[in-house]
């Protein structure tokens, strides 16, 4: 099978790297949510050995991520397991405790308001105590846009019957028992927001 491919992924994994590089470095379990093309997976699972890797993502994309995985060398990552909020369970690991760090990019503007509210809460309940959370993506602070393309970008997903841009605040409030550590500024007007269990 021909493996996905996501440019946004090429051009956006080092500077994620260089955060989670920090972020992660206690971190011995991380579980994706929104695996997509795998190009993270693989990527981050290579440079952060320390850690284990772990995918999900709706049944749909697993094909492509499993060809990507297996075209790997890479040994400390998982393949994907079924995760669609609002029908899944948050998953869990087989035996090994659970998850001390989550990841997912470019995940909240497109799930609708209920869905990302209700991956924020399941986050927030499954994370031990110190676990982290880094979510990347495009936000809005204050209910304030970085720039003008990504008020644009933010309606034309609205228009294709996405949900849109979150604003951080409101994220705050879906998830109190996380705190928000530091927003770091990401290239492209994005940012990655990290969050710890208190």
């Amino acid at each position: 099978m021909e493996k996905p491919f996501s440019q946004a992924c090429e051009n956006n994994k080092r500077p994620i790297l260089h955060v989670l590089e920090r972020a992660f470095a206690n971190t011995k379990r991380v579980l994706e949510v929104g695996s997509g093309t795998g190009q993270h997976a693989v990527f981050f699972a290579e440079h952060l050995p320390h850690l284990h890797w772990h995918c999900s993502d709706q049944a749909v994309n697993h094909a492509g991520i499993t060809a990507r995985l297996m075209a790997s060398s890479v040994d400390n990552i998982e393949p994907p397991v079924s995760f669609t909020v609002g029908l899944d369970h948050f998953p869990q690991t087989a035996g090994a405790g659970s998850f001390d760090g989550v990841f997912s990019a470019n995940t909240a503007h497109i799930m609708q308001k209920a869905e990302i509210q209700s991956l924020m809460s399941m986050i927030a309940e499954n994370l031990p105590h110190k676990g982290v959370f880094c979510q990347y993506g495009p936000f809005t602070q204050n209910g304030e846009f970085s720039s003008q393309s990504n008020l644009d970008f933010h309606q034309s997903l609205l228009a294709r019957g996405y949900g849109g841009y979150r604003d951080i605040d409101e994220l705050k409030t879906w998830a109190p028992s996380l705190q928000l550590q530091k927003v770091h500024t990401m290239p492209a007007n994005n940012l990655l927001l990290e969050w710890h269990k208190n």
